[in-house]
C-alpha cells in the first residue's frame, strides 16, 4: 500500500536535513537546493528538519527550507514538512509547557515564512516536568487554528505513544533505529505505532554514517562534527563497532548493493517482520550522489539475509551509548 502522511502520498524512503545545517560549515545553497530537489523528484518528499539544527545560528536549517521553497514554490505542496521544536535554542533543554511549545512552533512558522506550511511539528524530547497529555492538547489546540497540520512525537517509549495517541491523534512517531540502535523494537515501540496505525520515521538509519563504511576512523570527521562527542565516535570505541559494519559489509557484497543500501532495506524488511508496521528511513544526504545511493531501488532485503543480520546483531556488541551523558537522559520519554 502507497504510504501516506496527512493525506499526503510520500515515498518509502524520506529525506533528514539536519545535516545541510548542523556542521561546522553549512551547505551551500546551490548544493543543498539541488539535492532537495533530486529529492523531491525521486519521490522522498518527507522532509524533516528542525528548528535548532545548526551549529551556529540555531535557526539555519528553518531558513534554509525557506529559501529553498521560496525559489522552489512549485515543490511546495508535493512535500510533508516535519519539523522538531520544544527545546530552548541555548541550552537546547526541552520545554513542554503550553506556552513554550506556542512559542516554539511560532517561531518556526515565523522563520518558514510564506513559503512552505509546517505541517507537523513534534517536540524533540519528552519534557519530564510536563505531563505529555498537557503538551499534546497544546499542540492540539495550534491544530485546531490551522497553525500546525499535525503531531508528531520524538524519542518516546510506548506508554507515552499510548498517552499521546488517547489525546490527539499523532501523525508520526520519530525514533533513531538501525543496525546498531534496536532498542525502538526491544522496548516495544514498534510494535505498539503498528497497532495504533502510527508511521515510524526512523531516523539515521545509517548510524550518523558509520554504517556506510565510508568512516573507518575519527579523523574523517572534520574539526567540531557534532558526532565527535558520542560515545559510539569515541577513540575507545570507533574500533570496536567498526567490527559490525565489516560484517555487514560482506552480505553488501554478496548482495551486490552498498552497506548503506543495506542498511536501509534491513529497516524497511521490518514492515513485512511487524504485522501493521509502516516504517520511513530518513536517511540525510548532503550531496546528489549519496541521496541518489541512498534512494536507489534495490532488491528487497531476502528472509535469510534478514535472519543472517540478526544474527550478527546478536553477536556484535555495540559499544557506548547512541550520544553524550547528558543528552542520553532525555532518551525514550
Amino acid at each position: 500500500m502507497p504510504l501516506e502522511i496527512l493525506g499526503k502520498p510520500i515515498g518509502p524512503i524520506g529525506f533528514g536535513l539536519m545535516g545541510f545545517t548542523w556542521r561546522p560549515n553549512p551547505t551551500p545553497d546551490d548544493q543543498a537546493f539541488a539535492t532537495m530537489k533530486r529529492a523531491i523528484d525521486l519521490g522522498a518528499t518527507f522532509f524533516n528538519g528542525g528548528e535548532f539544527y545548526g551549529s551556529s545560528i540555531r535557526t539555519l536549517n528553518l531558513d534554509l527550507i525557506n529559501r529553498f521553497f521560496t525559489k522552489y514554490p512549485e515543490y511546495a505542496d508535493k512535500v510533508v514538512l516535519s519539523i522538531k521544536g520544544g527545546v530552548d535554542l541555548k541550552t537546547l533543554a526541552p520545554d513542554g509547557s503550553p506556552e513554550f511549545v506556542r512559542k516554539s512552533v511560532a517561531n518556526c512558522i515565523s522563520h518558514l515564512g510564506t513559503a512552505k506550511k509546517l505541517d507537523i511539528f513534534e517536540c524533540a524530547r519528552v519534557d519530564h516536568r510536563v505531563p505529555i497529555e498537557t503538551t499534546i492538547a497544546a499542540l492540539g489546540e495550534l491544530v485546531k487554528e490551522g497553525r500546525i497540520d499535525g503531531i508528531s512525537l520524538s524519542e518516546v517509549k510506548a506508554e507515552t505513544i499510548r498517552r499521546a495517541a488517547a489525546v490527539h491523534k499523532i501523525s508520526a512517531v520519530e525514533i533513531e533505529y538501525s543496525l546498531w540502535a534496536t532498542e525502538a523494537r526491544d522496548l516495544g515501540v514498534l510494535s505498539t505505532c503498528a497497532e495504533l496505525g502510527i508511521p515510524v520515521i526512523a531516523y539515521s538509519p545509517l548510524g550518523r554514517g558509520f554504517l556506510t563504511g565510508q568512516i573507518r576512523s575519527r579523523k574523517d570527521l572534520e574539526e567540531g562534527d557534532i558526532r565527535l562527542p558520542f560515545e559510539r565516535f569515541s577513540e575507545e570505541n570507533f574500533p570496536v563497532n567498526l567490527q559490525l559494519v565489516d560484517e555487514i559489509t560482506k552480505i553488501a557484497k554478496t548482495k551486490g548493493v552498498k552497506p548503506s543500501q543495506l542498511a536501509i532495506a534491513w529497516i524497511k524488511k521490518h514492515e513485512e517482520v511487524i504485522p501493521g508496521l509502516k516504517i520511513i528511513p530518513i536517511p540525510g544526504a548532503t550531496s546528489v550522489e549519496h541521496l541518489e545511493e541512498n534512494l536507489a531501488q534495490v532488491e528487497p532485503m531476502t528472509d535469510e539475509e534478514f535472519a543472517a543480520i540478526g544474527a550478527i546483531l546478536e553477536k556484535v556488541e555495540i559499544k557506548g551509548g547512541r550520544y553524550f551523558k547528558i543528552a542520553e537522559g532525555h532518551l525514550w520519554g
